[in-house]
Protein backbone atom coordinates (compact mmCIF):
# COMPACT_ATOMS: atom_id res chain seq x y z
CA UNK A 1 0.00 0.00 0.00
CA UNK A 2 1.43 3.71 -0.74
CA UNK A 3 2.18 6.03 1.51
CA UNK A 4 0.44 9.09 1.28
CA UNK A 5 1.41 11.11 -1.96
CA UNK A 6 1.59 14.76 -0.72
CA UNK A 7 3.22 13.92 2.35
CA UNK A 8 5.87 11.29 1.75
CA UNK A 9 9.36 11.93 2.25
CA UNK A 10 10.75 10.68 -1.55
CA UNK A 11 7.69 13.17 -2.96
CA UNK A 12 9.17 15.87 -0.71
CA UNK A 13 12.63 15.28 -1.78
CA UNK A 14 11.01 14.85 -5.53
CA UNK A 15 10.06 18.87 -5.55
CA UNK A 16 12.93 20.11 -3.88
CA UNK A 17 15.26 18.51 -6.90
CA UNK A 18 12.82 19.63 -9.37
CA UNK A 19 12.53 23.04 -8.05
CA UNK A 20 15.91 23.68 -8.24
CA UNK A 21 15.90 22.42 -12.10
CA UNK A 22 12.82 23.63 -13.33
CA UNK A 23 11.20 26.04 -10.55
CA UNK A 24 8.86 25.14 -8.21
CA UNK A 25 5.56 25.40 -9.71
CA UNK A 26 6.80 22.86 -12.49
CA UNK A 27 7.96 20.50 -10.13
CA UNK A 28 4.67 20.23 -8.57
CA UNK A 29 3.15 19.75 -11.07
CA UNK A 30 5.38 16.95 -12.38
CA UNK A 31 5.03 15.56 -8.98
CA UNK A 32 1.52 14.69 -9.09
CA UNK A 33 1.30 14.37 -12.81
CA UNK A 34 0.00 11.15 -12.79
CA UNK A 35 -1.34 10.98 -9.59
CA UNK A 36 -4.93 9.08 -9.89
CA UNK A 37 -7.82 9.44 -7.32
CA UNK A 38 -11.12 7.88 -7.07
CA UNK A 39 -13.81 8.86 -4.83
CA UNK A 40 -16.05 6.12 -3.65
CA UNK A 41 -19.37 5.65 -1.07
CA UNK A 42 -22.43 6.87 0.21
CA UNK A 43 -24.17 9.85 0.50
CA UNK A 44 -21.40 11.23 3.21
CA UNK A 45 -18.94 11.27 0.67
CA UNK A 46 -21.55 12.38 -2.14
CA UNK A 47 -21.83 15.58 -0.59
CA UNK A 48 -26.07 15.40 0.35
CA UNK A 49 -26.70 18.31 2.62
CA UNK A 50 -24.20 20.00 1.33
CA UNK A 51 -26.34 21.66 -1.50
CA UNK A 52 -25.11 22.94 -5.52
CA UNK A 53 -26.04 19.55 -6.73
CA UNK A 54 -24.37 18.41 -10.01
CA UNK A 55 -27.53 17.91 -12.36
CA UNK A 56 -25.92 15.25 -13.99
CA UNK A 57 -25.50 12.98 -11.18
CA UNK A 58 -29.15 13.24 -10.80
CA UNK A 59 -29.76 11.11 -7.36
CA UNK A 60 -26.71 10.81 -7.01
CA UNK A 61 -26.84 14.36 -5.37
CA UNK A 62 -22.98 14.75 -5.63
CA UNK A 63 -21.77 18.55 -5.18
CA UNK A 64 -18.43 20.31 -5.37
CA UNK A 65 -18.80 21.24 -1.82
CA UNK A 66 -18.15 17.70 -0.56
CA UNK A 67 -14.93 16.66 0.64
CA UNK A 68 -13.65 14.61 -2.22
CA UNK A 69 -14.32 17.19 -4.67
CA UNK A 70 -12.94 19.87 -2.30
CA UNK A 71 -9.80 18.33 -1.77
CA UNK A 72 -9.38 17.36 -5.67
CA UNK A 73 -9.78 21.21 -6.33
CA UNK A 74 -7.07 22.41 -3.75
CA UNK A 75 -4.59 19.13 -5.31
CA UNK A 76 -5.51 18.93 -8.62
CA UNK A 77 -4.74 15.31 -9.38
CA UNK A 78 -4.56 14.32 -12.88
CA UNK A 79 -7.73 12.11 -12.66
CA UNK A 80 -10.49 12.52 -10.14
CA UNK A 81 -13.47 10.09 -10.50
CA UNK A 82 -16.31 11.56 -8.17
CA UNK A 83 -19.15 8.33 -8.14
CA UNK A 84 -19.85 8.24 -5.09
CA UNK A 85 -23.73 8.41 -4.42
CA UNK A 86 -26.69 8.94 -2.10
CA UNK A 87 -28.28 5.93 -0.47
CA UNK A 88 -25.42 3.66 -1.68
CA UNK A 89 -25.03 0.59 0.30
CA UNK A 90 -22.08 -1.96 -0.24
CA UNK A 91 -24.21 -4.01 -2.94
CA UNK A 92 -24.35 -0.84 -5.18
CA UNK A 93 -20.45 0.40 -4.27
CA UNK A 94 -19.87 -3.21 -5.89
CA UNK A 95 -21.97 -3.10 -8.53
CA UNK A 96 -21.71 0.37 -10.00
CA UNK A 97 -18.76 2.60 -8.41
CA UNK A 98 -15.95 0.50 -8.53
CA UNK A 99 -15.33 0.73 -12.84
CA UNK A 100 -12.75 3.85 -12.44
CA UNK A 101 -10.50 2.17 -10.21
CA UNK A 102 -7.01 0.55 -11.59
CA UNK A 103 -3.77 -0.61 -10.84
CA UNK A 104 -2.85 3.05 -11.46
CA UNK A 105 -4.75 4.43 -9.08
CA UNK A 106 -3.07 6.53 -5.88
CA UNK A 107 -5.95 6.88 -3.61
CA UNK A 108 -9.31 5.91 -3.22
CA UNK A 109 -11.51 7.50 -0.22
CA UNK A 110 -15.13 5.81 0.84
CA UNK A 111 -17.79 6.15 3.21
CA UNK A 112 -20.29 2.91 3.36
CA UNK A 113 -21.88 1.04 5.57
CA UNK A 114 -25.02 3.49 6.83
CA UNK A 115 -27.35 2.41 4.80
CA UNK A 116 -26.42 -0.98 4.87
CA UNK A 117 -27.19 -0.93 8.84
CA UNK A 118 -30.38 1.16 8.20
CA UNK A 119 -29.38 4.56 8.81
CA UNK A 120 -32.42 5.93 7.14
CA UNK A 121 -34.92 3.31 8.79
CA UNK A 122 -33.55 3.93 12.32
CA UNK A 123 -34.15 7.38 12.15
CA UNK A 124 -37.55 7.42 10.87
CA UNK A 125 -38.80 5.25 13.89
CA UNK A 126 -36.76 7.29 16.29
CA UNK A 127 -38.49 10.56 15.26
CA UNK A 128 -42.34 9.27 14.77
CA UNK A 129 -42.15 6.58 17.74
CA UNK A 130 -41.08 5.92 21.37
CA UNK A 131 -38.56 5.73 23.11
CA UNK A 132 -38.59 2.22 23.73
CA UNK A 133 -39.34 1.54 20.43
CA UNK A 134 -36.46 3.69 19.05
CA UNK A 135 -34.05 1.98 21.29
CA UNK A 136 -35.35 -1.43 19.99
CA UNK A 137 -34.61 -0.27 16.49
CA UNK A 138 -31.31 1.00 17.46
CA UNK A 139 -30.49 -2.39 19.17
CA UNK A 140 -31.40 -4.46 16.03
CA UNK A 141 -29.42 -1.76 13.84
CA UNK A 142 -26.02 -2.25 16.31
CA UNK A 143 -26.71 -6.56 15.70
CA UNK A 144 -26.29 -6.55 11.94
CA UNK A 145 -23.08 -4.18 12.57
CA UNK A 146 -21.78 -7.14 14.37
CA UNK A 147 -23.42 -9.97 12.22
CA UNK A 148 -23.75 -9.20 8.58
CA UNK A 149 -21.74 -5.65 8.15
CA UNK A 150 -18.25 -6.96 8.29
CA UNK A 151 -18.70 -9.42 5.77
CA UNK A 152 -20.30 -7.05 3.55
CA UNK A 153 -17.22 -4.59 3.59
CA UNK A 154 -14.95 -7.17 3.53
CA UNK A 155 -16.11 -7.89 -0.27
CA UNK A 156 -16.01 -4.21 -1.09
CA UNK A 157 -12.54 -3.89 0.43
CA UNK A 158 -11.36 -6.77 -1.47
CA UNK A 159 -12.66 -5.71 -4.37
CA UNK A 160 -10.94 -2.45 -4.00
CA UNK A 161 -7.63 -4.43 -3.36
CA UNK A 162 -8.06 -6.24 -6.48
CA UNK A 163 -8.48 -3.49 -8.56
CA UNK A 164 -6.38 -0.97 -7.18
CA UNK A 165 -3.77 -2.91 -5.31
CA UNK A 166 -1.35 -0.05 -4.79
CA UNK A 167 -3.68 2.78 -3.80
CA UNK A 168 -3.51 4.55 -0.55
CA UNK A 169 -7.44 3.72 0.90
CA UNK A 170 -8.96 5.99 3.29
CA UNK A 171 -12.42 4.54 4.74
CA UNK A 172 -13.78 7.90 6.75
CA UNK A 173 -16.51 7.08 9.45
CA UNK A 174 -19.77 9.08 10.54
CA UNK A 175 -20.41 11.33 13.19
CA UNK A 176 -22.11 11.12 16.23
CA UNK A 177 -25.55 13.22 15.62
CA UNK A 178 -26.29 14.41 18.87
CA UNK A 179 -24.73 16.59 21.54
CA UNK A 180 -26.52 15.47 24.63
CA UNK A 181 -27.71 18.08 27.43
CA UNK A 182 -27.45 20.91 24.65
CA UNK A 183 -29.42 22.96 23.65
CA UNK A 184 -32.44 21.21 22.03
CA UNK A 185 -35.86 21.57 24.38
CA UNK A 186 -38.10 19.50 21.60
CA UNK A 187 -37.81 16.41 18.95
CA UNK A 188 -36.04 13.03 20.84
CA UNK A 189 -35.39 12.69 24.36
CA UNK A 190 -31.93 12.50 25.56
CA UNK A 191 -32.13 9.01 25.96
CA UNK A 192 -33.13 8.62 21.77
CA UNK A 193 -30.39 10.93 21.37
CA UNK A 194 -27.63 8.79 23.46
CA UNK A 195 -29.26 5.82 21.97
CA UNK A 196 -28.30 6.82 18.16
CA UNK A 197 -24.78 8.21 18.83
CA UNK A 198 -24.17 4.97 20.48
CA UNK A 199 -25.42 3.37 17.48
CA UNK A 200 -22.50 5.75 15.16
CA UNK A 201 -20.14 4.89 17.59
CA UNK A 202 -20.78 0.87 17.27
CA UNK A 203 -20.85 1.35 13.51
CA UNK A 204 -17.38 3.30 12.99
CA UNK A 205 -15.21 1.01 15.41
CA UNK A 206 -17.12 -2.41 13.11
CA UNK A 207 -15.90 0.04 10.28
CA UNK A 208 -12.29 0.91 11.84
CA UNK A 209 -11.73 -2.59 12.23
CA UNK A 210 -12.29 -4.36 8.87
CA UNK A 211 -10.16 -1.14 7.42
CA UNK A 212 -7.42 -2.00 9.62
CA UNK A 213 -8.01 -5.79 8.95
CA UNK A 214 -7.06 -4.99 5.03
CA UNK A 215 -4.34 -1.89 6.07
CA UNK A 216 -6.37 0.84 5.08
CA UNK A 217 -6.16 3.94 6.80
CA UNK A 218 -9.72 4.83 8.96
CA UNK A 219 -10.39 8.34 9.79
CA UNK A 220 -12.40 8.89 11.83
CA UNK A 221 -14.33 12.45 11.85
CA UNK A 222 -16.18 12.35 15.53
CA UNK A 223 -14.11 14.74 16.84
CA UNK A 224 -13.96 16.80 13.81
CA UNK A 225 -17.60 17.26 14.53
CA UNK A 226 -17.40 17.63 18.20
CA UNK A 227 -19.14 21.12 19.47
CA UNK A 228 -21.17 20.85 16.02
CA UNK A 229 -23.63 18.56 16.40
CA UNK A 230 -27.38 18.96 16.06
CA UNK A 231 -28.52 20.42 19.61
CA UNK A 232 -24.66 22.44 19.42
CA UNK A 233 -26.06 25.55 18.91
CA UNK A 234 -23.47 25.80 16.10
CA UNK A 235 -24.55 22.41 14.34
CA UNK A 236 -22.56 21.14 10.77
CA UNK A 237 -25.39 18.23 10.42
CA UNK A 238 -29.05 18.86 9.61
CA UNK A 239 -31.48 17.77 11.82
CA UNK A 240 -34.79 16.59 10.57
CA UNK A 241 -36.37 18.54 7.74
CA UNK A 242 -39.78 17.76 6.93
CA UNK A 243 -39.67 19.79 3.36
CA UNK A 244 -36.60 18.73 2.50
CA UNK A 245 -36.36 14.93 4.27
CA UNK A 246 -33.69 13.34 2.23
CA UNK A 247 -30.63 16.12 3.53
CA UNK A 248 -32.21 15.46 7.23
CA UNK A 249 -29.06 14.05 9.38
CA UNK A 250 -26.47 14.99 6.83
CA UNK A 251 -23.19 17.33 6.79
CA UNK A 252 -23.98 20.90 5.72
CA UNK A 253 -21.20 22.72 3.64
CA UNK A 254 -19.40 23.79 6.73
CA UNK A 255 -19.64 19.75 7.60
CA UNK A 256 -17.63 18.77 4.05
CA UNK A 257 -15.10 21.72 4.44
CA UNK A 258 -14.60 22.03 8.15
CA UNK A 259 -15.66 18.60 8.99
CA UNK A 260 -15.11 16.37 7.09
CA UNK A 261 -11.81 17.71 4.51
CA UNK A 262 -9.37 18.44 6.92
CA UNK A 263 -9.77 14.87 8.07
CA UNK A 264 -9.78 13.78 5.27
CA UNK A 265 -6.82 15.52 3.96
CA UNK A 266 -4.89 14.70 7.04
CA UNK A 267 -5.30 10.90 6.32
CA UNK A 268 -4.50 10.90 2.56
Amino acid sequence: MKMPRFAALATTLLLAAGAALFGAGQAAAAARADFGYVALGDSYSSGVGAGNYDSGSGACKRTPRAYPALWAASHAPQTFSFVACSGARTNDVLAHQLTPLNSGTDLVSITIGGNDAGFSDVMTTCVLQSESTCVSRVNEAKAYVNSTLPGRLDQVYNAIESRSPNARVVVLGYPRFYKLNGTCTTGLTEGERAAINGAADHLNAAIAKRAADHGFAFASVAGAFTGHEICSGSAWLHSVNWLNIGESYHPTAAGQSSGYLPVFANAA
